[in-house]
């Protein structure tokens, strides 16, 4: 397990300062964790305290990650789930759990070890027993999965292939505007470990425990037009979630893709989210 870094340690020692209750963010993959500044500062404005740890070796700033992409090569999913509940175990309060994109499966994959509070997916990477595989998800996962070799990579996308796989719903200004702002390079790992998830009965990281009773309540946000994560993988996650005998809801957000964490209408995103949250921490 990768130790937290002393930034990752300044934000569980000002959480656990604070007294407030704490909400985890974990961001998916292409992106680092200032991806959710403007949710910290939503979530902080209603009476919590927001914290959003990277995955292991992540560097501070999009410059830097652009200057040296090889750091996030060899990036597992149970690596990077260990290093946030590494960091969830040292905060005073039980958090509340946020997670885009690989990020919402890695937040699934905490609540089922009872770790959270409560719980919000978003786009969230398919995982065993999540069976589904668009065509649109073929395609967006193609300039990783396409080559075997970018198994033990760090891939970045094109400007092209991030329209299509984040930004199919945004004009071309929007698009660039967050490519540029937001997009680094990612590890090859993940996509090959959900690829065969349902294939592989050994050693198998990409899955989540649905049926434990400590999971908590979760909520699975879909973006209606996501090419990445269509709804035909959301609709099957809350189907494979509601083995849990707690609070399993989804929601549709219409005309979003990907991009719906960080682009404009980011916050139509947040507040359902935030208030899924204030129910269940009140």
């Amino acid at each position: 397990m990768t130790d937290l870094t002393q930034w990752e340690q300044d934000e569980i020692d000002r959480a656990n300062a604070s007294g407030s209750t704490p909400v985890v963010f974990i961001h998916g993959l292409w992106l680092l964790s200032n991806s959710w500044q403007p949710w910290r500062d939503l979530f902080e404005q209603n009476g919590f305290v927001a914290l959003a740890p990277g995955w292991p070796d992540d560097p501070e700033t999009v410059p830097e990650a652009r200057e040296h992409p090889d750091v996030f090569a060899h990036k597992m999913v149970q690596q990077v789930t260990d290093h946030y509940l590494a960091a969830i175990e040292k905060l005073d309060h039980k958090p509340a759990v946020i997670g885009h994109s690989f990020g919402g499966l890695i937040a699934q994959k905490i609540a089922g070890t009872g770790a959270s509070v409560a719980t919000v997916a978003i786009d969230n990477a398919p995982f065993k027993g999540v069976l589904p595989v668009p065509l649109s998800s073929i395609r967006s996962s193609a300039p990783v999965l396409g080559n075997p070799t970018n198994r033990g990579k760090a891939i970045a996308l094109t400007f092209d292939q991030f329209v299509y796989g984040w930004a199919n719903n945004l004009d071309q200004d929007e698009a660039r505007k967050l490519y540029d702002t937001y997009h680094v390079a990612a590890s090859g790992v993940p996509l090959f470990q959900a690829v065969v998830a349902n294939f592989n009965p050994f050693h198998n990281e990409v899955v989540v425990d649905a049926k434990n009773p400590d999971r908590g309540p979760l909520l699975i946000i879909a973006g209606a037009k996501d090419h990445t994560v269509p709804l035909a993988i959301t609709k099957a996650t809350y189907k494979y979630q509601q083995h849990n005998p707690g609070v399993t809801e989804f929601k549709e957000i219409a005309d979003r893709g990907h991009s719906l964490t960080i682009d404009h209408g980011w916050a139509e995103v947040a507040e359902p989210a935030l208030e899924f949250v204030r129910r269940f921490t009140s």
